[in-house]
């Protein structure tokens, strides 16, 4: 576990490094908010369409990735409105129930990427971008859907979803999965053009989750933060992990699957959260320790996925 352990230190030391940029009195605070619509809206659209377009998807369980990604978000969206009579029965209000959806059901694909790029390169690469688009819609949908029913009396629900389905990642995410498709050839200038904005993603999305994280508010973390903690970490990749095997997905694929499932929830749901009502404070607590504690757990599913994947 401890060369697992090793290989992904340098995305969390990234991490950290965001954390300490952010505090630190070398960069205008407003500089922040340009890095976080450029990675948005330029970088990360380019190596998702990047990534898919050179993808070689030989040998791997497509189909059963996709059935058991998509299987896993409905069931956990199940589960989850299924539990809000024992959540308020505990005291939770609705605005907090909106979060522990969001943060149970939410993934940052960005820490799954750099780690499935150091770890297993281009399949990695590939396969958690593919993934990505899987799964990414109906979650953005879900969470939108789940926070209108809950929250908003008079909802402009074709707003939020026209946002949710021009999603530039996602966009990306299928514009290159059509050049494959269809074999079409990028110019090879405009190709490495692209190339020379993809390299820049990775390290610079890293520093933008640490730079998001709230460090003070996770310090006596609530039960409720714990337990999302807890679901978001370690129950959510075995339940993908366990629908993708059930599907036929196996060996290295299986593992890339289950490193995708731990990876903490995402930061833009705070987003979301402050703009519908929710409680936008939990959720950033709940993010920052998931961040800090997938330290621990993203080897640990990974290791035991590699057994699995072995065995």
């Amino acid at each position: 576990m401890l060369p697992i352990f090793e290989s992904t230190l340098p995305i969390f030391m990234l991490v950290i490094l965001g954390v300490l940029l952010k505090r630190a009195p070398l960069v205008d605070r407003s500089v922040w908010h340009g890095l976080e619509e450029i990675g948005y809206y330029v970088l990360f659209p380019a190596l998702l369409l990047l990534t898919l377009y050179r993808a070689d998807f030989s040998g791997i369980g497509l189909g059963g990735v996709a059935a058991g990604g998509l299987l896993t978000v409905i069931g956990v969206f199940i589960l989850l409105f299924l539990s809000w009579p024992l959540f308020r029965r505990h005291g939770i209000s609705l605005p907090e129930f909106t979060t522990v959806i969001q943060t149970t059901t939410r993934w940052n694909a960005f820490v799954g990427l750099a780690i499935a790029d150091r770890l297993f390169g281009e399949t990695g690469l590939a396969l958690t971008a593919l993934l990505m688009a899987i799964v990414v819609l109906p979650i953005n949908f879900g969470n939108v859907v789940q926070m209108v029913w809950y929250l908003s009396p008079s909802p402009d629900i074709g707003a939020f979803s026209r946002r949710v389905v021009t999603n530039p990642l996602i966009l990306a995410c299928l514009a290159g999965l059509a050049l494959r498709y269809f074999g079409i050839t990028l110019y090879q200038p405009v190709e490495q053009a692209i190339d020379l904005v993809a390299s820049a993603a990775l390290g610079i999305g890293l520093i933008m989750v640490g730079a998001g994280l709230r460090i003070r508010e996770t310090i006596r973390p609530r039960l409720i933060s714990i337990l999302c903690m807890a679901g978001k970490l370690l129950v959510y990749p075995l339940v993908l992990t366990t629908a993708c095997w059930l599907f036929g997905v196996r060996g290295e694929a299986l593992i890339i699957v289950a490193l995708n499932g731990a990876v903490p929830t995402a930061m833009n749901g705070f987003l979301l959260a402050r703009q519908l009502g929710g409680e936008a404070p939990l959720y950033a607590t709940i993010a920052t320790l998931q961040t800090a504690v997938s330290f621990v757990t993203i080897p640990l599913v990974i290791y035991l996925a590699t057994y699995v994947a072995s065995g």
